[in-house]
């Protein structure tokens, strides 16, 4: 095997060859006319035509026109060697050869010698090929072989590679048929190579077009950036089918750097920063993607790390003329070279990344300015309500000092300092609602709506929707009566709104994991206003009521203790039907 190009891959099922390494030699005749087949050949010749193109994976492609191409023609050993433009091997799928001796052989065949003598057309038929001119020996721990037939494999008008027979099994020569019969099916492969290659484009497209999605909706979904870029290196490398990959980032400097590497040798890149004027730098400036058919034999490359590297591919991540970065792609020395089909499905993919990175900087961006807004719209309300407040209260306080120090009627300054300390309680509870507000977004939404939000919640765990009846000073208020939900709101201060939201949220929590129950009610009424008013949350089932041997009362005992906080009491009972439970937290005002 070719230590630098080449993939050897036996076919298991019957016998083919390693070939033949043959040294340059002199054109000599083909027989481009065939003997028309008949009869029993001709059906032979059908059967195996189907059995190649009815397969749409390349290798099985490969591995069936070899396997039947040797049965059809009663060879001992068969290859079809892949070729590239110079005629070198890129793959070589053989039969026939024991895997012992294959192993001992150094390379597959490339097409020189009696090899590269095989016609475009037709085909090149030899009693013993060692009598060939063109023949010079044979390499260490080959088989010999004699009798030979060997024919070109077209995909379009270009030469994919080289079907190789020999040695009869029966120990004659090939025949006028099987020359036949080995034309016309080199002919079916190279149909069913087109196809299969096609195919495997579409799956190979396919696989970009839905890493491109994975990397767009992971960034727009808010995972960390790191995280996103070793995504998109990984997922790159696995759809391409790279050894390495690895994402070039501008940094520090104005340099670029290999920021991150996945696969061969990429603690060995990662850090690297890429020479100026070297092939990642121009594709970042120009904005065009780049081939390297081996970077370790190119005179050009500057860092000695990516000599350890065959065939390489440059994708710039470029989104509305700007450079975000390069995706590199990497394969090993001997690998097969990236091809425009390639680039093109790579570029796509780089420039959907490169789109949702800047799209989720933006997101950022925006993020960060909506929390620069909201800072300063808290600044202004801590200047405009708290602290102002705070400020003429110190103004009274003053006054009150210099009136006692003359000796003004106690009675005077009594009331004077009263408003003051009315003016700080005012101003405490506009820090504490400023506070709850940059706890809890609810906060700013007012009791009535944040009940009813929890009531459509609590429908999941239920099965249905529990019923929701306010009450004001004795009176129902009925759906819509926004004048009564503003009153509701303004009479409960921001704290005790949070309890009575929590106190509602673990009722229905119980009853949808306990009460096994047809139907859930919560009745909130508030009466009166200040210290003499009061709010009252019940919540009644009609499920199998208390059980009698409760493990857990962790959330029972929460709304006992949110209820003294308040002064006001919590209950646990049987409903007043007689079935199922009742669930009563009441508080004051204020």
């Amino acid at each position: 095997m070719n230590e630098h190009r080449g993939e050897m891959r036996e076919v298991t099922a019957s016998p083919p060859v390693a070939g033949a390494p043959f040294q340059r030699g002199v054109l000599v005749d083909s027989r481009p006319t065939q003997t028309p087949l008949t009869g029993d050949a001709l059906t032979d010749l059908l059967s195996a035509i189907l059995a190649v193109a009815g397969q749409l994976d390349l290798t099985t492609v490969l591995d069936r026109f070899v396997q039947v191409s040797a049965e059809l023609t009663g060879a001992r050993y068969g290859a079809i060697n892949v070729l590239d433009d110079q005629g070198a091997s890129t793959t070589f799928v053989y039969t026939g050869i024991p895997t012992a001796v294959a192993r001992m052989l150094r390379r597959p065949p490339h097409a020189e010698g009696v090899l590269g003598q095989i016609p475009v057309d037709g085909a090149l038929r030899l009693d013993d090929l060692t009598q060939h001119r063109a023949f010079q020996g044979w390499p260490a721990h080959h088989p010999p072989m004699g009798s030979f037939l060997g024919a070109s494999v077209k995909v379009g008008e270009h030469v994919y590679g080289q079907l190789y027979l020999s040695e009869k099994v029966d120990g004659g020569s090939f025949t006028d048929t099987d020359e036949s019969m080995v034309v016309a099916l080199a002919a079916a492969a190279g149909v069913a190579i087109s196809n299969a290659q096609l195919y495997a484009e579409a799956e190979r497209r396919e696989h970009w077009l839905q890493a491109g999605q994975d990397i767009t909706t992971m960034l727009l979904e808010g995972v960390d950036e790191e995280s996103a870029l070793e995504h998109v290196a990984r997922t790159a490398r696995e759809v391409a089918g790279a050894d390495t990959a690895a994402l070039a980032l501008p940094g520090l400097g104005g340099e670029l750097y290999l920021e991150l590497a996945d696969g061969y040798q990429a603690d060995v890149l990662t850090g690297l920063v890429m020479p100026r004027g070297g092939r990642a730098w121009t594709v970042l400036e120009e904005g065009h993607g780049l081939l390297t058919p081996s970077l370790s034999a190119s005179r050009t490359v500057k860092l000695e790390e990516m000599r350890a590297f065959g065939p390489a591919m440059f994708a710039p991540l470029h989104s509305s003329g700007r450079g975000v970065g390069v995706l590199l792609l990497l394969r090993r020395i001997g690998r097969t070279p990236f091809d425009e089909g390639d680039l093109a499905t790579a570029e796509s993919f780089a420039a959907q990344a490169a789109l949702a990175y800047v799209l989720a900087e933006a997101r950022h961006a925006q993020d960060l300015a909506a929390l620069l807004d909201e800072r300063e719209r808290i600044a202004r309300d801590l200047h405009d309500l708290a602290i102002q407040q705070l400020f003429a209260t110190g103004m009274q306080l003053e006054t009150v000092r210099r009136r006692s120090a003359r000796g003004v009627d106690a009675h005077e300054l009594t009331s004077i300092v009263e408003e003051a300390l009315d003016n700080v309680d005012s101003s405490v509870r506009e820090i504490r609602q400023i506070v709850y507000a940059l706890r809890d977004p609810d906060a700013a939404t007012g009791l009535v709506e944040r009940l009813r939000r929890e009531t459509s919640l609590a429908r999941t765990g239920l099965g249905f929707a529990p019923s929701l009846v306010l009450s004001l000073d004795g009176e129902v208020l009925t759906p819509g009566d926004g004048e009564g939900e503003d009153r509701i709101d303004e009479r409960l201060e921001q704290e005790l709104t949070d309890d009575v939201v929590a106190v509602v949220r673990e009722g229905l929590a119980n009853a949808a994991r306990h009460a096994h129950a047809s139907s859930v009610g919560v009745c909130v009424s508030v009466r009166g206003s200040g210290h003499t008013g009061s709010v009252t949350v019940d919540v009644e089932d009609d499920g199998v009521g208390l059980l009698a041997d409760r493990e857990r009362s962790s959330g029972t005992g929460n709304l006992a203790s949110r209820a003294r906080q308040h002064g006001g009491a919590f209950s646990l009972g049987v409903a007043p039907s007689g079935k199922g439970t009742l669930l009563t937290w009441q508080a004051p005002l204020a």
